[in-house]
């Protein structure tokens, strides 16, 4: 692990003690909320879209969990505004792990993928693609 891997465990750190973008809005286009029973992190993801309908405008989360999870929605919040809900679709685990910038050993990706599932699920949710009440992570 070279001076890169340092940097970016520090960007990790930094998320998770002063995350961007933690809070509930008031007026969001959709709510939805997920869980990872397995590590026991929650999170609720807030997103306003553009007049258009399909441009993520602005992104808030609250939740409880550890460093990953919480690092990763609070990077994800910041990612995600200007992106079109296609292109929220689009995102995979790869996206994910790339933003973190660090191995994720096999148990954390799912703490990692958490926000970006609940992010995806509540985009299919508000336009009718899929009935679910709340994400849940596999076991």
């Amino acid at each position: 692990m070279g001076l890169g891997s340092d940097m970016y465990r520090q960007q990790i750190l930094d998320h998770y003690k002063n995350p961007r973008n933690y809070g509930e809005m008031e007026d969001p286009d959709y709510t939805h909320v997920g869980e990872n029973p397995s590590c026991g992190d929650t999170i609720r993801m807030d997103v306003r879209l553009a007049d258009d309908g399909e441009t993520i405008e602005y992104v808030t989360f609250t939740g409880d969990g550890c460093a990953i999870s919480m690092a990763s929605a609070s990077m994800l919040s910041e990612r995600l505004s200007g992106m079109t809900l296609d292109e929220l679709k689009e995102m995979d685990t790869e996206d994910v792990t790339e933003m973190l910038g660090v191995d994720i050993s096999p148990m954390r990706v799912k703490c990692a993928v958490l926000g970006r599932q609940v992010a995806q699920d509540g985009a299919k949710i508000h336009l009718g693609e899929m009935d679910l009440d709340r994400t849940k992570t596999e076991e």
